[in-house]
């Protein structure tokens, strides 16, 4: 590269990062977000949030300091989005066990196992433990992740569960409060375990299909009418 080339790459990145982040353009290139974000996960992995700063992510991914303003805002911005990317990644096709076939014992199994393996996957709970520790600081983050990640699977679990209802097969007077229950019900004595560090290693296949159903038989006890249970 030419030092005309360098000076006005260099002149350029430096007028990106100066403009108001409100004024910023969009960076469209998805190869190179993905570039940038991948270069951001092995930073707060290697570092955490509180430690990791634009300029080490900027250097592990191998774009410019203007670059990556294109694309992200800011450390918080630029966090949201591996953790959406992680989420939508790890995430995909979770919903469908709810629409499949089957009665509500099996659905609710087929769903229990389906979000208890998720959740206490080393990935997941990584990303659980740097937004608690940060949320005090910056509650709105905390916020943001809830309402993506565990608020949208609720809603779609208490969605299963009106249908359910509506055909006769649960009887549920607060469905709202036993979407709540059923989640805790299948990632009993593993989700605390996992989160502290207690256990060394991620709960066993068996041992999850052992609380999901169990989980699922005390739900239906309190829930469930008829053919449905």
């Amino acid at each position: 590269m030419s030092p005309d080339t360098t000076s006005a790459v260099a002149t350029a990145d430096d007028t990106l990062e100066s403009l108001p982040r409100g004024r910023r353009v969009a960076g469209q290139d998805p190869a190179k977000r993905k570039q940038i974000i991948d270069g951001a996960r092995r930073i707060f992995i290697n570092m955490g949030f509180d430690a990791a700063s634009m300029n080490d992510i900027t250097r592990e991914a191998g774009v410019s300091k203007g670059t990556i303003y294109v694309y992200f805002a800011n450390k918080e911005e630029l966090f949201e989005a591996l953790i959406e990317d992680e989420r939508n990644t790890i995430f995909a096709n979770l919903y469908d066990a709810l629409e499949g076939k089957g009665d509500v014992r099996e659905t609710l199994i087929r769903y229990g196992i389906a979000l208890a393996w998720k959740i206490t996957s080393p990935t997941v709970l990584k990303a659980q433990r740097t937004v608690i520790s940060i949320c005090e600081r910056m509650p709105e983050l905390g916020v943001r992740f809830y309402e993506r990640g565990p608020k949208r699977g609720h809603d779609k679990l208490a969605e299963y569960l009106e249908r359910a209802i509506k055909d006769g097969r649960l009887a549920i007077p607060d469905v709202d409060l036993a979407a709540y229950q059923f989640a805790d019900l299948c990632m009993a004595g593993l989700f605390r375990q996992c989160i502290f560090g207690y256990r060394s290693a991620p709960p066993t296949e068996e041992e999850v299909k052992r609380v999901v159903t169990s989980g699922v038989e005390v739900f239906l006890k309190a829930y469930g009418v008829g053919k449905g249970r």
